[in-house]
């Protein structure tokens, strides 16, 4: 055990002194330690139920035979951070959660982890320490937030209070609507209701094989939550004594497994960064062209909001992540996975309990999955869209530009009614660098859904889009406009054009008019010039590489 490192030998007396001082008893020193991060926090619906998860993981780890130190990790609500200078810290808050755990798990010299966590970054960042430092983990995400009720229908987040701004400004729902919206959209604990973000990253991780069967899916107030978590602390001992470490989960076999579940439950643009973020720690390079190959060959089969109409509920219901494992069995890779099966045999052993929510790979909603990479001269190191929360009417579009230098410059001319049919809205220096952070973009995006304008209007940006997002809204474009890309001299009134099915994002413009804007574009100044992320800025890759810190 690494813990023999702080807990045995003369030397360490003043250690054990330190430990005791903490209640242990001497009868546990022998015991694995194991160390449980947890995100709780009063914060974010996501994390508000993690208290009584706890309590269910420190029982598991009990009745394995190992002894659990908990530690606290900060966690960003990205829905409240949205739309203002807080969601500048979203993204960059994942380079911390990975950080924070490895410092604490290597100053202490834990024996293995259980990783609790449930929304957008905090879940890759946890995973992205636990393949940094490689010793035995498993993740309980703490689950999914039931739907909310209004007059007998069903609401979510996005859809029903980000929308719901564009519909009153266009006058198609009242005041008091809206006040009733966001009193029940959010009913209580979970992850936001779709296939946004969190809820993708945590279907991810099962598809990873770093969570047991059925965490992804299981509700934050269930009793069957409850027992994933214990068996989760329980199963953790396990993978100690017998050295099962992330490296040996999370190999190129399984990052293909996740990406292939992801295309076929049209998961959050997000993953894009998140996957080879993750992929980079363990030792891989996942390059986005991996992800457009997977998604020509994994059919699009079940349709989650915000682009379909199915809720996380729904999909547990279904048969969850194993009932989508058993329909891509011929396409997965059998590796092993935290709970000591293959993935055959979780496939193997799934039921699909409803037809319409997890279809047959012969009757998909689309032939391929729910990410495309995008090329053209806006974005040579590539660029992404949700083509599965767009209409069919609207995956080849030809605009022209009406552009913006932030995301509060392009909410006020939509909700102005600037923003018209036929414009293609570009959003930049928003990236990475220029943000910086990349913030997510659903307020616009939103907006313009909600004011019926999906149909009509295309969005562009070196930023990034809430997993909520849907229509033509094309993200990530690398390189970013703070770093000279293409994107930083197009001007209002240039033709852009859009081809998702032929992955092609460019604008119409000569080489030589090309040539003359460059010579005259300067580097604007940073948005933020001190603090964290000023050097965040300084550091982090293109969104191209996962927008990594290098």
């Amino acid at each position: 055990m690494r813990s023999k490192t702080i807990k045995e030998g003369l030397e360490r007396l003043p250690h054990r002194a330190l430990l005791y001082a903490t209640g242990i008893s001497k009868s546990e020193m022998g015991k694995p330690f194991i160390g449980v991060a947890t995100s709780f926090t009063d914060l974010i619906p996501g994390h508000v139920g993690m208290r009584d998860l706890e309590r269910f993981i420190e029982k598991g780890v009990h009745t394995g035979g190992g002894y659990p130190f908990f530690f606290g990790v900060p966690g960003v609500c990205d829905g409240i951070a949205m739309g203002h200078k807080g969601m500048h810290y979203s993204l960059a808050s994942r380079e911390l959660i990975a950080d924070m755990v490895e410092t604490v798990a290597q100053a202490h010299q834990l024996d293995g982890l259980v990783l609790l966590t449930n929304c957008d970054k905090i879940t890759p960042g946890m995973l992205m320490a636990a393949g940094r430092i490689n010793i035995p983990s498993i993740v309980v995400t703490a689950g999914p937030m039931l739907s909310g009720r209004l007059h007998g229908r069903r609401l979510s987040l996005v859809n029903d209070t980000f929308e719901a701004i564009g519909k009153y400004k266009k006058g198609l729902i009242k005041e008091e609507e809206l006040e009733e919206l966001e009193m029940c959209a959010c009913p209580g604990a979970g992850s936001c209701q779709g296939m946004y973000t969190a809820n993708t990253m945590a279907c991810v991780t099962e598809a990873l094989g770093m969570s047991l069967q059925f965490c992804a899916t299981a509700l934050a107030v269930s009793s069957e939550k409850r027992r994933i978590a214990f068996e989760s602390g329980r199963r953790i001992v396990a993978l100690v004594k017998k050295n099962i470490t992330p490296r040996k989960i999370m190999n190129m076999k399984a990052f293909e497994n996740a990406v292939r579940v992801d295309m076929a439950l049209g998961g959050s643009t997000n993953t894009v960064l998140h996957i080879p973020a993750i992929a980079h720690d363990v030792g891989i390079n996942l390059p986005l062209a991996k992800f457009d190959e997977l998604s020509r060959t994994s059919p699009h089969i079940a349709d989650m909001l915000p682009g379909g109409v199915h809720y996380l509920e729904d999909l547990h219901y279904a048969g969850g992540i194993p009932a989508v494992l058993k329909r891509l069995r011929d396409r997965i890779n059998n590796n092993i996975t935290v709970s000591g099966k293959k993935v055959f045999d979780i496939a193997d052993k799934a039921a699909i309990n409803d037809e319409e929510v997890i279809r047959p790979l012969n009757k998909p909603h689309q032939k391929e999955g729910g990410i495309a990479i995008m090329k053209g001269n806006l974005a040579p190191g590539g660029c992404v869209v949700k083509q599965s929360a767009v209409s069919g009417k609207m995956m080849k579009f030809e605009g022209s530009a009406i552009v913006f230098n932030s995301e509060e410059d392009v909410m006020k001319a939509i909700l102005a009614g600037k923003v018209k049919s036929g414009h293609v809205v570009v959003i930049r220096y928003e990236g990475p660098k220029g943000g910086p952070g990349m913030r997510e973009m659903l307020s616009p995006t939103s907006a313009i859904a909600g004011m019926g304008l999906s149909e009509s209007v295309a969005l562009i940006t070196d930023g990034r889009f809430s997993g909520g997002t849907r229509g033509p809204c094309i993200g990530h474009i690398s390189p970013e406009a703070m770093e000279g890309g293409l994107l930083a001299i197009v001007k209002a009134g240039d033709r852009i054009k859009i081809d998702i099915p032929e992955r092609s994002l460019n604008v119409r413009l000569s080489q030589k008019v090309i040539t003359e804007r460059m010579k005259r574009w300067k580097r604007p100044l940073p948005k933020i010039k001190g603090g964290y992320l000023a050097r965040y800025a300084k550091l982090v890759s293109s969104a191209d590489e996962g927008a990594i810190m290098k």
